[in-house]
Order: structure tokens, then C-alpha cells, then sequence
């Protein structure tokens, strides 16, 4: 069975929880918000680098990062893969370009 997202998300709910000096994890989550922010940030850009410099081993790579940070700066701001997931849901129903104008519309 595949690796999933929720897979990655329940690990980082486990190290959160488990704590102690051992885990990236924790140290990022007790580091605050911010900080999960900027290293995003950070991996983001990396990604971007990697895409452009067309090495896909390097841009698989980086995209694993970016995933992980993404997931940790949610965790830090109590925000759920499963919230993410309904507000994708609700826009299946519209092309992009729908989603788009009705997000300037709020």
C-alpha cells in the first residue's frame, strides 16, 4: 500500500504528541507558528529552484519537504488535512476560473 498524505499528516500528529528532543516535529511546532511559516517558505522556494533547474529526482525531493512543511504549519495552527480537503471538495463543482471570481466575490 502507497504512502498517502494522511499517512504523512498521522505521523506528524504522532510526533507532535509524542514530543521530546528526538523530534523535528516538535521542535518545529514548539518553535510557533511563524517559524513553521518561514520554513515553508524556505521549502517553497527550493522547490521553485528545483523545478526550474529540471532535475526531477531534485524536485521530488523538495516536494516531499515542501509537503511536510505545509502539514506541520497547518498542525501548528490547528487546521485538519480533512479541512483542507472539503474546501478542494467544494470546488470540484466549478471550473478554476469560477473558483477564482467567486473568491474576489467574498
Amino acid at each position: 500500500m502507497p504512502f498517502t498524505i494522511h499517512d504523512l499528516a498521522a505521523t506528524i500528529d504522532a510526533r507532535a504528541a509524542a514530543g521530546g528532543e528526538a523530534s523535528y516535529t516538535r521542535k518545529l511546532l514548539d518553535k510557533g507558528p511563524e517559524h513553521c511559516a518561514k520554513k515553508l517558505g524556505e521549502e517553497a522556494v527550493e522547490t521553485v529552484i528545483a523545478a526550474i533547474g529540471n532535475d526531477r529526482d531534485h524536485l521530488i525531493a523538495e516536494t516531499a519537504d515542501l509537503l511536510f512543511h505545509l502539514l506541520v504549519l497547518l498542525k501548528s495552527r490547528g487546521v485538519a488535512i480533512a479541512d483542507v480537503e472539503a474546501a478542494l471538495a467544494q470546488r470540484t463543482g466549478m471550473s478554476g476560473l469560477e473558483e477564482k471570481a467567486a473568491r474576489k466575490r467574498d
